[in-house]
């Protein structure tokens, strides 16, 4: 018999590592949102917020003066890179490299994006209040690592190619997400600024058409179009994904220069980088803002969108796609296993938190509000999308599956 991996195996190659310890990340998530919490609603919640928003030294000396903006646009720069690096993988050689392939996932993402945000605006405008119609992109993004870490509990229970689903989903929903951030939430343009970032983006695409295999130039080249972009009234985790993009899949020895660089630096944002910013974002006083402000339009819109929004977009995108013969819903997977998968996708715990100190950067207590709605709408999905799947999936036979075996990582 042939030893020769079978071509099943070689699809699911690249993301078998994710389905084996999938749980763990998500897992942390949980656990550093509800620190995050209790500490806000403590002692130490005078403490926690001096540690993320007091001032190390005169915004005149530099633009990033907290630890909280060093997070949020100078750790989370590396997230975007590896989220960058992810999604070109993915593109050329991975899941979303067939046309046929990526029909469902785009579809799925994109009314998974735009239900949610007609949800948002739904709610906030029965309310009248124009100055909430920013935060439309916050129920329109999916958590990876908290989506597929719920998932992850669940075990062999869940056939493979509804978690395979799950994460191109999120993989394309985190490309809509950078889309809308460089399009919706930018400060007044600085058109020098933004020329010599292009410049620094062509020099890097040289260095690409090069075949350039050391890692050095690409990180220097990276980090001088990170300070561009930071000062061009782009959001500088933008320059993260841009630089990403231009990152060679093979040097000149043929080796995977580019899936080198993601595993190595995919841990670290899993479970360093993503964390120390949920910590530093998810923490919201619930004595400030009292039963008033948690069943405030804001939060309930978030809320609703991340709930109701996601699943019915998603799962009517499966739906009619299917029906139409326009691509086929996921192998093996019943009707109600892709109506808990697609409750999932309404966690929005990172991406969510990030947009909404975007949209409402300056104004505290929507920040705040918005914080309340990701978490209740988060929970929500996790919690009924765990138990829909936990009740009505039983896989066994995935248990054995060759794709999920240790072994061959």
């Amino acid at each position: 018999m042939s030893n020769r991996p079978s071509p099943i195996r070689l699809v699911f190659a690249p993301v078998r590592a994710l389905f084996v310890s999938d749980a763990s990340a998500g897992i942390l998530l949980i656990l550093v949102a509800i620190a995050a919490m209790l500490a806000a609603n403590s002692a130490l919640a005078e403490d926690y917020h001096h540690l993320f928003h007091g001032e190390l030294f005169s915004a005149d000396v530099f633009k990033l003066n907290t630890l909280h903006l060093w997070i949020n646009d100078g750790l989370m720069a590396i997230f975007f890179f590896v989220v960058g690096l992810e999604v070109k993988r993915e593109w050329i050689e991975g899941q979303l490299s067939d046309n046929d392939q990526r029909k469902m996932p785009v579809l799925a993402a994109a009314a998974g994006m735009v239900f949610p945000a007609l949800v948002y605006l739904f709610f906030v405008n029965a309310e009248g209040a124009g100055e909430l119609t920013r935060g439309w992109a916050i129920p329109a993004a999916t958590d990876i690592a908290f989506a597929m870490g719920v998932l992850g509990l669940l075990g062999s229970r869940v056939p493979a190619s509804l978690r395979l689903f799950l994460l191109t989903v999120a993989i394309v929903d985190d490309i809509g997400a950078v889309l809308v951030i460089a399009l919706f939430y930018t400060a007044n343009l600085k058109v020098m600024w933004l020329l010599a970032a292009a410049v620094v983006v062509g020099i890097m695409m040289a260095m690409n058409r090069a075949r350039i295999s050391a890692y050095t130039p690409f990180i220097v080249m990276a980090l001088v179009l990170w300070f561009l972009v930071l000062n061009s009234g782009v959001h500088a985790t933008i320059a993260g994904v841009v630089a990403a993009l231009t990152i060679p899949m093979r040097g000149k020895d043929d080796d995977t220069m580019l899936e080198h660089l993601e595993h190595g630096l995919a841990p670290w944002s899993a479970y360093l980088i993503v964390p120390v910013f949920g910590f530093a974002n998810a923490g919201v006083e619930i004595g400030n803002l009292g039963m008033e402000g948690i069943i405030a339009p804001l939060p309930i819109a978030i809320a609703a969108g991340l709930f109701f929004g996601k699943q019915v977009g998603i799962l009517s995108a499966i739906y009619v796609a299917d029906r139409l013969g326009f691509a086929p819903r996921p192998d093996g997977a019943s009707w109600t296993e892709i109506w808990g998968v697609s409750i999932l996708c309404g966690i929005g715990f990172t991406m969510s938190l990030f947009i909404s100190g975007l949209a409402f950067a300056g104004n505290a207590l929507l920040i705040e509000e918005a914080k309340i709605g990701i978490l209740m709408g988060s929970f929500v999905s996790a919690v009924v999308g765990y138990t829909i799947l936990r009740m009505t999936t039983d896989h066994p036979e995935d248990e054995k599956s060759p794709y999920l075996d240790k072994a061959d990582l």
